[in-house]
């Protein structure tokens, strides 16, 4: 449930994390869990985690604190392979472009969900089955434009990886045979 402004815009909700660990939800005027958190987010509700104290920004690190316990409680989708190449990442020149590929590859699979969710809105369990079997045009049409962007966002990535590397190899007056 979001709150509202004049002229119906959401407005951002405001949680304060306090030392104890507890998060104040200022718009219901109440304590909230991390399951909570997690409901604001599947909403889309437009929300910052402020530390009561300071003010510092403290959003990211709930988000990761609720990705933290969903890994830990059940079917995890990061591997430990995936986690252990995040982790290599950081701190080198490609880290700027993994969070962009990352986030340019989950905006693609939501605009996929979202076509898929429209197109099937009224369709029966039983139908829904016979179109995911037959692998029908549209389908393959969205899972086609995925893969194209994909593909796309990689492509940017090496080429730039490639003029950096050149201007460092420059820089120290080395050339590429």
């Amino acid at each position: 449930m979001q709150s509202k402004k004049s002229g119906d815009k959401p407005v951002q909700r405001v949680i304060k994390k306090y030392p104890n660990r507890r998060l104040y939800d200022t718009d219901t005027s109440a304590y909230i869990t991390l399951t909570e958190v997690k409901q604001l987010v599947i909403e889309n509700a437009p929300f910052v985690v402020r530390d009561a104290k300071s003010g510092d920004d403290l959003t990211r690190s709930i988000l990761l604190q609720i990705i933290l316990e969903e890994e830990a409680g059940g079917a995890p989708i990061f591997t430990e392979p995936v986690l252990a190449s995040i982790i290599r990442f950081h701190g080198k020149a490609v880290r700027g472009y993994l969070g962009n590929y990352l986030e340019k590859n989950i905006q693609a699979m939501t605009e996929m969900q979202a076509q898929l969710a429209t197109q099937a809105d009224g369709l029966t369990p039983e139908v829904w089955a016979r179109f995911m079997s037959a692998q029908s045009p549209v389908l393959q049409g969205v899972m086609g434009n995925y893969v194209d962007q994909s593909k796309t966002v990689l492509m940017k990535m090496q080429e730039q990886m490639q003029k950096n590397t050149e201007q460092v190899l420059d820089a120290f007056g080395i050339k590429r045979p």
